[in-house]
C-alpha cells in the first residue's frame, strides 16, 4: 500500500493538537518575544510538490496600546525560509526567502483561552525567481497573507503549536502570477 507524502505532516498535526486538548489553561504571554520553527507543504501532484522550512522571530508590536484583558494582540513576524521544489530544466531547486508579516491575534474566551486565531499580511523577497515545472513566478518580491489557529501551553503559555495557511504572490505586479499556498505547522517558544 502506497503512503501519501502528506501523511506524516497530517499525523504530526493531529497528534500535536490532540495531545494539547488535556492541558490546563494558563496566563498567556502574548506580549513576549518568541522564536519559532515551522515546516510547510504546497501540493502539486505529479509535477512535484514544494516543501519549506522556516525559522523566525515574533516581536510584539501594535499601532496603539493594548488594553489589559483584551482578546486582541499583534506582532511582527520576521523569518527566513528555504523552499525545496522540483527544478525547471537546469534551474535551482532551493529558494531562500526572507520576509516580514504583521499579524493580528484573537484569543478566544475574552483572552483567557489557550486557543487563538490569527491573520496577517506582509512582504517577502527570494534569492531567485521561483520557477518549477508547473509554477513560474515573474518577480522575486512577493506579498504574503496568513491565516492560522493554534494553542498555547506550558508555564505562562511559553509554548505554542499552530496550523497555518500561507499564500505568497506578487499581487498582480507582473504576469505570470500563479502564487503558491502552503499548509504550515509551527512551534513557537516565547521568552
Amino acid at each position: 500500500m502506497k503512503s501519501h507524502p502528506c501523511a506524516p505532516l497530517r499525523a504530526a498535526v493531529f497528534a500535536g493538537l490532540f495531545g494539547l486538548l488535556g492541558t490546563a489553561a494558563h496566563a498567556f504571554g502574548d506580549d513576549t518575544r518568541g522564536f519559532y520553527l515551522d515546516g510547510g507543504h504546497a501540493r502539486h501532484g505529479e509535477k512535484g510538490d514544494t516543501n519549506s522550512v522556516s525559522v523566525g522571530m515574533t516581536v510584539p508590536w501594535s499601532f496603539n496600546e493594548r488594553r489589559p484583558g483584551s482578546p486582541f494582540s499583534s506582532y511582527l513576524d520576521f523569518y527566513i525560509s528555504n523552499w525545496h521544489a522540483r527544478p525547471l530544466d537546469d534551474g535551482p531547486r532551493n529558494f531562500v526567502q526572507i520576509g516580514a508579516i504583521y499579524t493580528l491575534r484573537y484569543r478566544f474566551g475574552d483572552g483567557a483561552s489557550p486557543w487563538f486565531a490569527e491573520g496577517g499580511v506582509g512582504a517577502t523577497l527570494m534569492d531567485h525567481v521561483y520557477r518549477t515545472p508547473d509554477r513560474s513566478f515573474s518577480t522575486a518580491f512577493q506579498f504574503t497573507e496568513v491565516l492560522g489557529i493554534g494553542r498555547s501551553f506550558g508555564d505562562n503559555g511559553a509554548h505554542e503549536v499552530s496550523l497555518r495557511v500561507q499564500h505568497v504572490s506578487n499581487g498582480g505586479i507582473k504576469k505570470p502570477n500563479p502564487g503558491e499556498t502552503f499548509l504550515r505547522l509551527r512551534y513557537t517558544y516565547h521568552f
